[in-house]
């Protein structure tokens, strides 16, 4: 789902864009500085840099689709990022999903109306001697309970 933004800025985009020399090969640079700034990638901003790198829309998408590390949907301020690898999924990861969701008023790989949180899972974080883990913008929690949970917020 793209997102279109209210508080996108032209100016404030050339200004993220400039430093980086318009030619297709920094296609992912450009879309990371975009990233860093709005902590998701606009449709109008994805459009620009289409325009900028004479490339076509679709393939600005395909590269903003392909990378994880990429979002087209806000995320928040704050990301909690529950491990759903075997081991902590076995040890209560769904559990301590529907804790987070409750206590932050949001479903998971969505953000906050206020753009505070942001609750993701991902396959494995490597930590399963940890399990369950919770990271708070990457930083590690293991052994979570939904108590700890309520901690952490």
């Amino acid at each position: 789902m793209l997102v279109n933004t209210p508080d996108f800025d032209k100016l404030a985009l050339g200004e993220i864009l400039d430093p980086i020399e318009s030619q297709p090969a920094n296609l992912l640079p450009m879309l990371q500085a975009i990233e860093g700034r709005y902590r998701y990638l606009p449709k109008e901003a994805m459009v620009e840099v289409a325009l900028r790198l004479k490339i076509p829309k679709s393939r600005v998408f395909a590269v903003a689709n392909f990378y994880k590390a990429l979002s087209l949907t806000p995320k928040g301020e704050r990301i909690f990022t529950v491990c759903q690898g075997t081991a902590c999924h076995l040890r209560g990861a769904p559990s301590l999903i529907a804790s987070l969701e409750k206590a932050l008023g949001i479903s998971l790989g969505q953000c906050s109306k206020d753009g505070r949180n942001g609750l993701e899972s991902v396959n494995c974080l490597g930590a399963c001697a940890m399990a369950p883990v919770v990271t708070v913008d990457g930083e590690v929690h293991g052994a979570m309970t939904a108590k700890k949970v309520s901690e952490l917020i």
